[in-house]
């Protein structure tokens, strides 16, 4: 069975779903915090445990997928993170797995996106699926999230397009990995 390699950055821990992480990730995912910039819509409990199991699937199909994120030292999930093939109706569709994060607003500003997002690129760049790296990573991101464009930015993702997305505009921004650039 393939699944999340547990990460470590000073200080978070990164870890697989598991479906004990129900209660805390329904939680984050009602938040306006969260969800007003991407979708605009509280996740249900049922969509969270949908979520849930994707990502634990994910790394069946993919050998990639995303990760709880929590403070080094233990306690509850604060954050839902990682790479997804969310095959979305975006024409022309994405060709790259996408970089997605979400965290509990008790913890925003503190750089933990970034923190968290430079493990899981560092991994991906290194291992990916094959253990060669994943070559490319996509996001999208609503043109109103000033915070996460600028976070896209630090991380190397440059913008590739704009687009609607379930009838919302969102910019697509791409970053070839470091450690693939130069394959042929």
């Amino acid at each position: 069975m393939t699944q999340a390699p547990t990460l470590h950055t000073d200080r978070l821990t990164l870890t697989a779903h598991h479906p004990d992480d129900l209660d805390a990730l329904a939680a984050m995912w009602s938040e306006p915090a969260v969800y007003a910039m991407i979708g605009g819509q509280p996740r249900s409990r049922e969509e969270v445990w949908l979520r849930l199991l994707r990502s634990i699937g994910q790394w069946q199909a993919f050998g990639y997928g995303s990760w709880v994120v929590r403070e080094r030292g233990g306690g509850p999930p604060i954050g839902d993170i990682g790479l997804l093939e969310a095959r979305r109706a975006i024409d022309p569709p994405l060709d790259a797995p996408e970089l997605g994060w979400a965290l509990a607003p008790a913890v925003h500003g503190r750089g933990f996106a970034g923190e968290a997002l430079a493990a899981i690129l560092a991994w991906a760049d290194g291992h990916g699926a094959d253990g060669r790296g994943i070559a490319r990573t996509c996001c999208i991101i609503d043109p109103a999230n000033a915070p996460s464009l600028r976070l896209a930015a630090r991380l190397g993702y440059r913008p590739a397009r704009d687009a609607l997305y379930a009838g919302h505009p969102v910019h697509i921004l791409t970053r070839p990995s470091p450690a693939t650039a130069n394959r042929a």
